[in-house]
């Protein structure tokens, strides 16, 4: 290509031109037991059967047709109805893309995972849902930029904030060439803090916000929306082009793709420490509450009563200028600040940035029911750490079976003997109630 290059395209001076500076190299993609992809092992994924979709019977034509080995294709034949028994669903490009960069670390082969595939299809259904919540609550509304008051809530300048450091670190990524950490970071942010926390935060606002909280919240929905798209864009550009053609009409945006936009950049101006910190406090109270309910098997809807002990001063602060947006979001009847000096109730306590967090479980629970529970949870975690000691024990299993397996057994152990753990934590605390 370079030498095709220099010598057809030549600047105004007859010098030759190089077509590229910089070549990223990525490993070679191998199949998902490490082994190189190749016709006569019948373990090739074409991509466009990644992108497009295939049936089983069309992809073992495919890998069984025309062999070289032809004793082969019964083996291949089994293997690829075990691994694909329904063919292969289409995942789009977008979804193949954006795996292939989390995928991209440097110094090493890249074995195929199917299963991150279908996690970065979750991911782009996940950005086309988040869209359509903001596009539902922001088209036909007024979103500030034509003027009028906007007051900004904590959640969107903890939003601003937080997407200001992401565009920081996703650029340091792109810049040394380290894809999959860029994909991590879009995936962290978009998944975790925008869609999880950012649009939950939000929906008490546009509700029953003022007019001008309603206005500031739809200004900063659009705002890091738009900018998110652009951010995304190289990674997964169809679907970022086709929800940006609709943002851009709330914005005022005139141009005609996004591809012309320019990248986001990082702004200092836009950092807001106190904004970070008061609502990842918010996080974790909200975090602690829906923790006990479900290590306690409390049910979503119950309302519950919230008592915080020695809470320091920003403790105090923040649940006091955002106590409707924790109870909302935990679902709680009431929050309250306990005087110094005073225990409380019998409860069950999570420790949170500055207080401790009680709920008072009298009522709330069948003592004697949940004992049993958790003891009859606890038989047959015991049951299964039994069969998987016998299982490891067993030299021969060791020795014979393949690395991986033996491995996946010891992981198992691992999680049921944590799960019992937590299990007798879980029993104790219930007990002293």
């Amino acid at each position: 290509m370079i030498m095709l290059t220099m010598h057809f395209i030549k600047d105004e001076d007859g010098k030759p031109q190089v077509p590229f500076h910089t070549v990223y190299m990525t490993g070679l993609i191998r199949d998902d037991e490490g082994q190189k992809m190749s016709k006569s092992k019948g373990n090739v994924i074409d991509p466009l059967d990644m992108v497009d979709g295939i049936s089983l019977e069309d992809l073992l034509e495919k890998r069984t047709g025309n062999m070289m080995q032809p004793q082969l294709a019964e083996k291949i034949r089994k293997r690829t109805e075990k691994q694909f028994p329904n063919g292969i669903e289409p995942h789009g490009t977008d979804a193949l893309r954006f795996t292939l960069a989390a995928l991209a670390s440097t110094g090493r082969d890249i074995n195929w995972d199917m299963k991150r595939l279908e996690g970065y299809r979750n991911f782009c259904n996940k950005l086309w849902n988040a869209s359509r919540f903001v596009l539902m609550n922001a088209e036909d509304q007024d979103c500030g930029f034509s003027g009028g008051e906007k007051q900004l809530s904590l959640a969107d300048r903890w939003i601003l904030a937080e997407f200001n450091r992401t565009v920081k670190a996703y650029r340091e990524a792109l810049d040394n060439y380290r894809f999959d950490i860029a994909a991590g970071i879009l995936y962290e942010f978009t998944w975790n803090q925008f869609c999880d926390w950012y649009l939950e935060l939000t929906k008490p606002i546009v509700s029953n916000g003022s007019e001008a909280e309603r206005r500031g919240t739809r200004h900063t929905l659009i705002t890091v929306l738009e900018a998110l798209l652009r951010l995304a864009h190289p990674i997964i550009p169809f679907i970022t082009e086709t929800i940006w053609q609709r943002v851009k009409q709330i914005k005022g945006i005139s141009a005609d793709t996004i591809m012309l936009q320019p990248f986001p950049a990082y702004d200092a101006a836009l950092e807001d420490a106190q904004a970070l910190a008061d609502l990842e406090w918010i996080k974790q109270a909200i975090t602690a509450v829906r923790n006990i309910r479900a290590e306690m098997n409390i049910a979503p809807s119950k309302q519950l009563e919230v008592l915080l002990r020695n809470a320091n001063g920003d403790a105090q602060r923040r649940v006091q200028d955002n106590q409707s947006f924790i109870e909302k979001l935990a679902r709680l009847q009431s929050i309250t600040l306990l005087p110094a000096g005073e225990k409380g109730p019998v409860s069950v306590t999570k420790l949170v940035d500055g207080a401790e967090l009680l709920i008072p479980m009298a009522g709330f629970i069948d003592k004697d029911a949940e004992i049993a529970r958790l003891t009859k949870e606890m038989a047959k975690l015991d049951g299964e750490i039994a069969a998987i000691e016998g299982k490891l024990a067993n030299e021969g299993f060791v020795a014979r079976a393949p690395e991986a397996v033996v491995a996946k057994e010891r992981d198992r152990l691992a999680a049921c003997k944590e799960g019992k753990v937590k299990l007798q934590e879980q029993q104790a605390t219930i007990a002293a109630l």
